[in-house]
């Protein structure tokens, strides 16, 4: 599924180490919260990771195939909030995403299942948008600088 060598810091914006943040779910470990799952989903997508995916989709809901060419180039994610009640879960996040030369945004309530151990996405209310940092903004690349000194420069 994921090659060992990756880079230090995870793509899902945690601020721990791949190695000890997203990569064991990637390899095939159970993620143990529906907050872990989704980082680890958000990771998938950022690594163009078709296999973990649908192998992470519920069988109920899940699409026959996924084709990830053309999909944006994911820069961040934000959990706004995360919730789990027996062998159900929510998590409510926003990813933010590069377009050409401006930015853009997901945002979804997702909804998961636990069966046999295991969690599932199971589906997600979204909503898209154009996100249009101001100059003293964080910039949205995750570099941490302002957007002004960052990518508004380029």
């Amino acid at each position: 599924m994921e090659a060992a060598n990756s880079p230090a810091q995870c793509p899902c914006g945690s601020g721990a180490d791949y190695s000890r943040c997203c990569q064991p779910w990637l390899l095939g470990q159970p993620a143990p919260t529906p907050e872990a799952l989704m980082r680890s989903r958000y990771t998938a997508f950022v690594k163009h990771n078709v296999e973990y995916l649908l192998a992470t989709w519920h069988s109920a809901t899940r699409p026959s195939e996924l084709e990830l060419e053309g999909s944006p180039a994911w820069t961040s994610l934000n959990i706004i909030e995360a919730s789990e009640k027996s062998d159900r879960g929510t998590v409510h996040f926003r990813a933010l995403y590069r377009t050409g030369s401006g930015w853009g945004y997901l945002e979804e309530q997702s909804d998961f299942v636990r069966e046999e151990g295991r969690w599932f996405y199971l589906s997600g209310t979204t909503s898209e948008g154009q996100l249009k940092p101001g100059r003293n903004d964080v910039c949205p690349c995750g570099s941490g600088r302002k957007f002004k000194v960052c990518c508004l420069r380029k």
